[in-house]
């Protein structure tokens, strides 16, 4: 068995970046002072989908203190945004890659998405002209003076509206702009002969990523380069992308990512804003700037999820499960970009814990008039989750059996590690029933039940539940985004610098990769100094997505710090004119086996000159999974939930450090609280979105909607990188909303499940209490 390096673990540690952001001193894209800095503001549709007949910015050149109006027209050379077929964020396993990537490709073709509108609006706010004026209330006052004409066409916002192909999009070209599969079907008579089937349908309303900073960018030209600075996940990709779309090679563009106030997935591309931006910085000599606000990234930024599931799970009398299979249409936005893909996801982590012999997942990525939707926290699986998880309660519910029994009749066992799904993934580690049984145990489970029968039996009590919700999540990549880059510089003070491909938007790695560093090579902490997001730092690097902090990047870090020992020793062999075997390294220094004074790398490097490895390091997929468990009253009057308590246990493997996961693990689950309860975007019938009073309008839990939240762990070393570590960042989106959702259930046990769908508002509530319930049904 492999001696895994859980020393690597450490105790609590004062997160080095936390003083300096808390007290106002970070340093984000709006706080950078650039002289002559000029400021874009984007025009924007007021409709969802229509014709664009004219566009004029005269007016806006006229007033004070603009410098420059332009819509599509005006600027003939502008690109299109760049889309992912190439990109290596979420390429699919073998043998889908090849498959996959031509589809993405196709998807695209003909659906390209344009920087500033040319012929037709297709999502409300789409930008048909942009601004720059000397500063941002100039180059707003002269958007109000831009004049356009839309002739409005019907909008879909729903996948199901899209899909047969009614209102079109694209002249000519199906709303159906990608279709995927997952496993094998499922004959018919596995159906038939099944003890019970379960049938239902889910809709996974669209969700805004909404980190506390929005979308930035900054473009400074410099002589015959380019320095953009951006609140980005993945500096090297945007590189690229604007290379391409400038026609320039990627060294004449320089990336660099100061504090980033979040992202959750949704700062990774190249955005229509970014192009522009950039293309106005190179057409005007002169530094421009686009500062996102609030409302309006919560018309025009990413959004997340957007899936109509149909679901049938399948199982024999004794509650083991035969089939699953599941039907996706996903709601793609009105651009094939990164999102045709992405819901794969979804289906190939349709199987979830359990071992059942027939899974069998369809997608088809349907375009609408809404915003794009891209990665956000969890990005496929927690669509997956609340898939399956609800129907194992509706098929526990059937069975007469407790929703606990069957979950733990049904789970892969650790001893069939590595486990192939039927859908084609590999898992690496498990334990799942340890994780149920510590979410149980840490609940109080068989009390719940027990006031749950209670309040049954008083009429006049409030009805509670308590729900379950056990996953499994990917992490890490894909094949072909698996690995990282990494570099070590020592230093002839002593001081360690560590550079990595990653860029942070507060997941903490300004603490955690120096102390792993310093603990790899057995030196204080004080000693390494973190430099990442920025591309002249290192030549490459993916970014950080999909929880691959610990798993990839600091995997790679830890790869590169063996690669500096191995340099000292040879340095200090060939300086001592000894065999490299006879060199030991100890706690930062050098010294002679057979005994002798020990050099200090840093005396090494004076001595020997500068020292600095880079490398390429390659991990493997992980697979971290867990058991989260909710409890719930409702108030049936009024239709609303109360959350009493809510368990969440995550296994990610290996912990680096406790206290930023812990941290993850507890906003996650306020995220998941959020899609549960109180998080969508209410459509008027035209499609636009009804947010005018911003966040009143796009509900977020806040402290007094967050419940007491015990967040605690399980461990089970990842076989697929040297830390054992998995992904730890979007447990709670993935495990947590089903839990609730079945909570509510089992509080109201309505007889359609159909009328339980996300998010639970009170009018969504008040009218299922009112329903026909399970019990009077059968």
């Amino acid at each position: 068995m492999r001696d895994w390096p859980v020393e690597v673990a450490m105790e609590q540690w004062t997160r080095r970046e936390d003083e300096r952001l808390v007290t106002g001193r970070g340093r984000y894209v709006a706080d950078l002072s650039v002289p002559g800095c000029l400021d874009a503001a984007f025009v924007r549709s007021p409709v969802a989908h229509g014709e664009l007949r004219a566009v004029d910015c005269a007016g806006a050149r006229q007033v004070a203190g603009v410098v420059g109006a332009w819509s599509a027209v005006d600027l003939a050379e502008l690109p299109c945004c760049a889309h992912a077929a190439a990109d290596l964020q979420d390429l699919p396993p073998v043998p889908y890659t090849l498959l996959a990537r031509l589809s993405t490709e196709e998807a695209v073709a003909g659906r390209e998405w344009p920087v500033l509108v040319k012929d037709r609006v297709r999502y409300p706010g789409e930008a048909v002209a942009v601004v720059v004026g000397k500063d941002r209330y100039r180059a707003e006052d002269g958007a109000a003076e831009v004049t356009f004409t839309i002739d409005p066409l019907p909008a879909v916002v729903t996948p199901a509206q899209a899909a047969d192909d009614s209102v079109r999009l694209f002249e000519g070209m199906s709303n159906v702009a990608f279709e995927g599969e997952a496993g094998e079907p499922i004959d018919e008579s596995v159906w038939q002969e099944a003890a019970v089937v379960v049938e239902a349908r889910y809709r996974q309303q669209l969700l805004m990523p909404t980190p506390m900073e929005c979308r930035t960018v900054l473009a400074v030209p410099e002589r015959d380069r380019l320095t953009v600075w951006s609140g980005h996940q993945m500096p090297h990709r945007l590189r690229r992308e604007l290379a391409a779309l400038l026609g320039w090679p990627t060294e004449r563009i320089r990336v660099v990512v100061p504090d980033t106030g979040g992202a959750f997935g949704s700062k990774s591309a190249a955005f229509p804003e970014f192009v522009a931006v950039a293309y106005l910085a190179v057409l005007l000599g002169r530094p421009v700037r686009w500062i996102e606000d609030r409302l309006e990234s919560m018309l025009t930024a990413t959004r997340g999820r957007g899936q109509d599931q149909r679901v049938r799970l399948a199982a024999d009398a004794d509650g083991s499960l035969l089939a699953y299979e599941l039907a996706v249409d996903a709601d793609v936005g009105a651009y094939p970009h990164l999102g045709v893909g992405l819901p794969m996801q979804t289906c190939w982590m349709a199987t979830g814990p359990y071992r059942t012999p027939r899974v069998h997942s369809t997608l088809r990525s349907v375009v609408t008039n809404t915003m794009v939707t891209y990665p956000y926290r969890g990005a496929g699986r927690p669509e997956a989750t609340i898939a399956l998880e609800r129907s194992i309660d509706l098929l526990a519910g059937r069975l007469g059996m407790d929703p606990v029994e069957l979950r733990r009749r049904n789970f892969i066992p650790p001893e069939s590690f590595p486990y192939r799904t039927p859908t084609g993934r590999t898992y690496d580690s498990g334990d799942y029933a340890a994780a149920l049984d510590e979410a149980l145990d840490t609940l109080g489970y068989a009390d719940w039940r027990a006031e749950q029968a209670r309040r049954r039996a008083d009429q006049d009590a409030l009805p509670l539940g308590i729900g379950l919700s056990c996953y499994v999540e990917r992490s890490g990549g894909e094949p072909g985004g698996l690995h990282e880059f990494a570099a070590l510089e020592a230093r002839e003070d002593g001081m360690i610098v560590a550079r990595c491909g990653a860029a942070p938007s507060g997941q903490g790695h300004e603490t955690t990769f120096p102390a792993l560093v310093a603990k790899t090579l057995g030196v204080d902490q004080t000693r390494v100094r973190l430099v990442e997001g920025d591309t002249d730092e290192l030549p490459e690097g993916l970014g950080s997505f999909a929880s691959r902090s610990a798993q990839v990047a600091g995997a790679a870090l830890q790869h590169a710090c063996g690669l500096l020992v191995e340099e000292a020793r040879a340095r200090a062999a060939q300086l001592w004119e000894l065999p490299v075997e006879e060199v030991a390294w100890s706690d930062g220094a050098v010294s002679p086996v057979s005994g002798g004074a020990a050099m200090e790398l840093g005396e090494l490097v004076k001595t020997t000159g500068p020292l600095r490895v880079d490398d390429r390091f390659e991990s493997g997929m992980g697979f971290p999974f867990g058991a989260h468990a909710a409890v719930v009253e409702v108030d049936t009057e009024l239709g609303v939930v109360h959350v009493l308590r809510v368990v969440a246990v995550d296994d990610c493997g290996v912990v680096l450090n406790p206290v930023v996961v812990k941290g993850q693990a507890f906003g996650s689950a306020v995220q998941g609280i959020g899609q549960a309860l109180y998080e969508g975007i209410p459509f008027d019938d035209n499609g636009v979105p009804q947010l005018a009073n911003g966040l009143l309008d796009y509900l977020l839990p806040t402290a007094t909607e967050i419940p007491p939240i015990t967040v605690k762990d399980t461990c089970t070393p990842s076989p697929s990188t040297p830390l054992g570590a998995k992904g730890a960042g979007e447990s709670g989106c993935i495990g947590t909303p089903a839990a609730i959702v079945n909570a509510v259930a089992d509080a109201l046990q309505p007889a359609d499940p159909g009328l339980l769908q996300m998010p639970l508002t009170p009018d969504v509530v008040w009218r299922a209490a009112r329903a026909p319930k399970l019990r009077e049904a059968t």
